[in-house]
């Protein structure tokens, strides 16, 4: 009589359990690194929103979202660069047609060591420290000496290359062809990159500007023969920072239902202000 009692207790509780899990969604949303942070406070926000809805959100880099997107492992990815024709072409052949929301704007800072002297960089000077082939190999190479630097040394710090930030920088620094010079510390995550260079005299990196901190400098960046330009919110938003690019979410097919209640949430202007706390550029001018 006890066992049969409790066989009846247990199915009784893996029944409620069952149910509470039918009643609540779950939005399960991955990929850029860049964008974690704000992504996190988003899904807390939405919390207030709509209680019946939760939503998991983890990083990995852009290309992981993407492929998890891709696999039908999520509903939304996000990222830092736009998809690539053959992840398209990967995506229709399972039956998924990716759909693109610009979210808001990002300045991809270079930063250096707060000991560091340089004043700012041209386009063509970052496209010699980090690109194959480059001779800037030492920091007398852009004109400086940093104290504490071994060498004068030019310590590069990059990101993975399953990382949207990786990708965007090598085509708007390096330009179409050129690839990386080896020899590169590449980080996992942004907030790695600038804990790095914060510890590295002789160290540059490159990150969204969200994860600046009082331990490191950006520094303003030239195109052109124009005028350097600091990276900042408002420099993001207008397109004057050389290095700015939108931040992206994509969807499965033309959202609906509870996915496309939660992009409406990120896209008013209550998701666009948490954006802002969180060191972007919202996509339009907020009332």
């Amino acid at each position: 009589m006890r066992t049969l009692l409790l066989s009846i207790l247990l199915l009784a509780v893996a029944a409620c359990g069952r149910g509470a899990s039918r009643s609540r969604k779950l939005i399960q949303n991955k990929g850029s690194d860049t964008l974690v942070n704000v992504a996190q406070a988003w899904a807390e926000h939405y919390k207030t929103v709509d209680a019946g809805v939760a939503v998991a959100v983890s990083g990995g880099g852009s290309g992981v979202g993407f492929s998890a997107l891709i696999n039908g492992k999520v509903d939304i990815a996000n990222a830092s660069r736009k998809i690539k024709a053959r992840e398209i072409e990967q995506a229709r052949k399972n039956g998924v047609e990716p759909v693109e929301f610009i979210v808001g704007y990002d300045a991809v800072a270079v930063y250096v060591h707060t000991r560091n002297p340089v004043e700012r960089l041209t386009l063509a000077q970052l496209a010699e420290i980090y690109g194959d082939g480059g001779t800037a190999e030492a920091w007398d190479k852009v004109g400086v000496e940093v104290p504490g630097a071994k060498g004068n040394e030019i310590v590069r710090v990059s990101r993975q290359n399953n990382s949207g930030t990786y990708a965007y920088f090598k085509k708007a620094v390096l330009g179409r062809g050129r690839e990386y010079k080896l020899g590169s510390l590449d980080m996992h995550g942004s907030k790695d990159v600038v804990e790095l260079v914060a510890n590295t005299p002789g160290a540059i990196g490159y990150s969204g500007l969200a994860y600046a901190t009082h331990e490191v400098r950006t520094v303003p960046i030239a195109k052109d023969g124009q005028a350097p330009v600091a990276p900042s919110v408002q420099t993001a938003s207008d397109g004057s920072y050389p290095i700015a690019r939108p931040l992206l979410m994509y969807t499965r097919g033309q959202p609906e239902g509870e996915v496309k209640k939660y992009i409406d949430c990120i896209l008013s202007d209550a998701g666009q202000r948490i954006l802002l706390e969180k060191g972007y550029a919202p996509v339009r001018q907020l009332n």
